[in-house]
């Protein structure tokens, strides 16, 4: 199929030496420019290297990190507070009012009760104190009684 290839002795072999070519350097005009709004294509750079040659790539800006939110001039945590100590003034207000009204209500409690004692207790003392005289009515004597069979007969 395929004929075989021929056989050299070692001596007959020849010996070449490939030298790469050096390529001529590439002169290049610079690119045109086009206008281009800002923002919208990164900027090139061209750098002329020291042999001639001209390199042409993006140039990369280093990473800028994010600008950090603008702070209030006052912080949330002081407003916070501010606002519980407000909160807890009015409270304080309220229960003010609610035990100066338990004070009173108490207050016209015991009163009242005072009232009832010295009334209810000047009428058992006109009771007591009143003389007994027989003021008619029926008088039953118990000791008179027949009792027959769980029967009162009087």
């Amino acid at each position: 199929m395929y004929p075989e290839p021929a056989r050299h002795a070692p001596a007959e072999r020849a010996v070449e030496v490939h030298q790469p070519t050096p390529l001529p350097p590439a002169v290049m005009a610079p690119a045109p420019m086009v206008a281009v709004q800002p923002g919208a294509v990164p900027s090139v750079a061209s750098i002329v290297l020291p042999d001639g040659r001209v390199v042409t790539g993006y140039a990369i800006n280093p990473a800028q990190p994010e600008p950090l939110a603008a702070k209030p001039p006052v912080s949330r945590t002081a407003v916070n507070v501010a606002l519980g100590g407000v909160g807890f003034l009015a409270v304080c207000g309220g229960l003010l009012l609610l035990t100066t009204f338990i004070t009173a209500l108490t207050a016209l409690i015991t009163q009242l009760i005072t009232l009832a004692a010295v009334i209810f207790g000047g009428w058992i003392a006109v009771q007591v104190f009143k003389p007994h005289g027989h003021q008619g009515g029926t008088t039953v004597n118990i000791r008179k009684a027949i009792f027959k069979r769980n029967h009162f007969n009087g």
